[in-house]
């Protein structure tokens, strides 16, 4: 089931039998070219138009073609304007257009995806969002580990239930029995960011400027849910999520300061439900670190996404430097306002790892 969820997060169906499956050979090149946006419901909304155009001043999508030109592959990206830097970012990982495309052949596209950045005069290649998993990375790439937790909804209620820890079945109870309600509705935008903001600046992080979350909630209409727990009239917890039949991504979440007891876990479940309910296909609960110390902030999330009953999707998350006086710049700034970006704090782990993608 979990090798399916590997292949189907990063492929496409064909629409109408466009796409037919192909027999490949290992070691088979796969060039990168730019192709038009022809986005449907059944891939991520991160590939989307309305998405890309919300969060890049230029943004499209790179083929992956084989020797006899059928395309293979597409990775979106967006290019972000910053003073003097153009920095191209990934907001979702390699869709793949057939089953039979390697990792092997997954990692000579994006050799070849790089060019093609190159060419539009890209400075660097920073760190994706983070939902992003890629199998592999190009040559040359700075990478780092890194996973997320995704529960199949397509089971019964039932087999999803029995598949959440006990200890979080059991908070979920204490706050249906403390009448906590969770409500959904863009009548809670306004609340959720700053909630949002709160939770951030707990924890010493910043936030978007409430225009461009705005703009951002707004700009993707349908395929965006705000959700909030809301205990005796007081908002407790918010979840921002964006979705297509693909998936649901969970992408923003923050809370009050001490919650009412269950209120966030009540909330993930009935979002799980929510989706299932309307064909949804997978709740992503949108990156995790691997193998984080016990007793770190990070352990703790982990242990918090783990028990919906997900399994830990692993892969990569990567930079490239295109312009080495600027790639330094960046790297240097980054780690002077947090410490470094997640492939900085995360990158020491890569030597260790003996594993690949979760099957």
């Amino acid at each position: 089931m979990w090798q399916e969820y590997n292949e189907e997060r990063r492929s496409c169906p064909s629409a109408g039998g466009r796409l037919s499956m192909l027999a490949v050979h290992v070691g088979d090149l796969i060039e990168a070219i730019r192709v038009p946006i022809d986005w449907h419901p059944g891939l991520s909304i991160y590939a989307s138009e309305p998405f890309l155009r919300s969060v890049g001043d230029e943004y499209g999508w790179i083929g992956g073609v084989d020797s006899s030109q059928k395309l293979r592959c597409i990775l979106p990206y967006t290019i972000i304007k910053k003073a003097f830097f153009r920095m191209a970012r990934f907001r979702v990982e390699t869709i793949l257009l057939d089953d039979g495309l390697d990792v092997e052949m997954e990692k000579s596209f994006l050799n070849s995806a790089i060019d093609c950045l190159r060419s539009l005069g890209a400075d660097m290649i920073i760190p994706a969002s983070n939902n992003t998993i890629f199998r592999t990375y190009p040559d040359g790439a700075v990478a780092a580990p890194y996973g997320s937790f995704v529960v199949d909804l397509r089971p019964d209620e039932e087999v999803l239930w029995r598949n959440v820890h006990p200890k979080h079945r059991n908070k979920i109870r204490i706050a249906s029995k403390a009448c906590v309600e969770v409500k959904t509705g863009l009548d809670y935008l306004e609340r959720s960011y700053e909630l949002l903001k709160e939770t951030l600046e707990r924890s010493s992080l910043g936030f978007l400027r409430y225009a461009s979350f705005k703009r951002l909630v707004l700009g993707l209409s349908d395929n965006v849910e705000l959700f909030v727990a809301k205990h005796d009239g007081v908002v407790q917890g918010c979840a921002v999520v964006f979705f297509s039949d693909h998936a649901a991504y969970y992408v923003y979440g923050g809370s009050i300061a001490k919650p009412q007891t269950g209120a966030m876990n009540l909330l993930h479940w009935e979002i799980m439900l929510h989706f299932r309910k309307a064909g949804v296909r997978y709740y992503d609960f949108v990156g995790v670190r691997v193998d984080p110390e016990e007793e770190s902030k990070q352990h703790g999330l982990m242990m918090f996404k783990q028990r919906f009953g997900g399994r830990l999707v692993k892969g990569y998350m990567w930079k490239y430097c295109f312009n080495r006086f600027k790639f330094e710049f960046y790297c240097h700034a980054v780690r002077l306002l947090r410490g470094g970006d997640i492939v900085d704090l995360e990158h020491h782990k890569l030597r260790d790892m003996n594993w690949g993608v979760t099957q």
